[in-house]
């Protein structure tokens, strides 16, 4: 189901609760960069002109990927001058590698990636930038600034306040906790785990295990069984993604814990099953939005390509915080 991405950053000080701000990206005077000054505008040919642009998608295992390439389809269709081509890499960075490798053979106008792992993906990055081709990255980064534009949310706010939401609402006397990180070279799995250690401080809560789950939430239910059995006084469950968070629920369900456990996640999709509609079932505690950027992506592309217009460094992106209380709401708010 299409949805609309939010964008823009906002945080409140209450109980770490992240608000819903604007509904725009940011530019350049929040996000601290001055203004791209690299491929852009040989790039452009203006309104007259047709495009090929490649998205390297890192894998659509995840729901969220799936999304954000519906979501730069869906908002490509506005833009007559532009075609999409698509390439999945599976969680394979040879293979993400080697599909950006075939767009540039193809001569694409601009590159969308979302990168499996960072290291890995750098070098290829960087040859289609030193190629003149417009490069926005999307979510995940990579090493370096040879890349036209960052678009996303920032991850280690993002962790901090789940952090925090779960030290202050979850847990307010303090308990023991399991953690699902995402795929590990990935850098919002870095990201999301510092910024959560950031949100737990001075809190007593012992984070008693961390199991990867690579984002899957397959992998996420088979740690989360294997944890529960070790470590039965844990008392809820960080999942740096809904997936994840769910696949924890079900390992706890089958284990006959769920009521007792609480489960807070990232992504906030909102569709039939994403995290929205799991936190107004009662799966998980909290979860928050974070967007795809395939909306903005397109948006960029449009900015570069036929508006002749430099762009930031970086677009960061809003999130926010779901809840019981605004999930209805916030399930509207994504399909309006």
């Amino acid at each position: 189901m299409p949805v609309r991405p939010r964008t823009g950053l906002t945080v409140t000080a209450l109980a770490g609760v992240l608000a819903l701000a604007s509904a725009c990206g940011t530019t350049s005077e929040n996000s601290g960069q001055g203004k791209q000054t690299g491929p852009s505008q040989a790039a452009c040919k203006g309104a007259g002109g047709s495009f090929t642009i490649g998205m390297s998608q890192a894998n659509l295992s995840e729901p969220y990927r799936q999304q954000m390439n519906d979501d730069i389809a869906r908002a490509a269709k506005g833009v007559p001058q532009f075609t999409v081509k698509f390439a999945d890499a599976q969680q394979d960075n040879s293979k993400q590698v080697a599909d950006v490798e075939n767009f540039l053979t193809q001569k694409i106008d601009l590159l969308i990636i979302s990168p499996n792992e960072a290291k890995p993906l750098t070098a290829v990055v960087k040859k289609a930038y030193d190629k003149g081709i417009p490069v926005l990255v999307l979510d995940r980064k990579v090493e370096g600034e040879a890349y036209t534009q960052w678009i996303g949310a920032d991850n280690v706010e993002i962790g901090k306040q789940a952090g925090k939401y779960l030290a202050e609402k979850v847990l307010p006397q303090g308990g023991k906790i399991a953690e699902i990180r995402g795929l590990a070279g990935s850098t919002p799995a870095k990201e999301r785990q510092d910024g959560f250690a950031q949100g737990i401080q001075g809190h007593n809560i012992d984070i008693v295990s961390t199991v990867d789950g690579d984002w899957l939430r397959e992998k996420g239910q088979q740690q989360a069984d294997a944890v529960f059995k070790a470590h039965p006084e844990i008392q809820a469950v960080y999942s740096q993604n809904d997936p994840m968070a769910e696949g924890a629920y079900l390992a706890a369900k089958a284990a006959g814990i769920d009521q007792r456990l609480k489960f807070v996640g990232i992504d906030g999709l909102p569709i039939p099953s994403g995290g929205i509609k799991a936190v107004e079932e009662g799966r998980l505690s909290a979860t928050f939005v974070y967007p795809t950027a395939g909306r903005e992506a397109v948006g960029s592309a449009k900015q570069l390509l036929i508006d002749c217009k430099q762009l930031p460094k970086t677009q960061l992106l809003q999130t926010s915080l779901v809840t019981k209380e605004n999930a209805a709401e916030a399930y509207a708010k994504g399909n309006s």
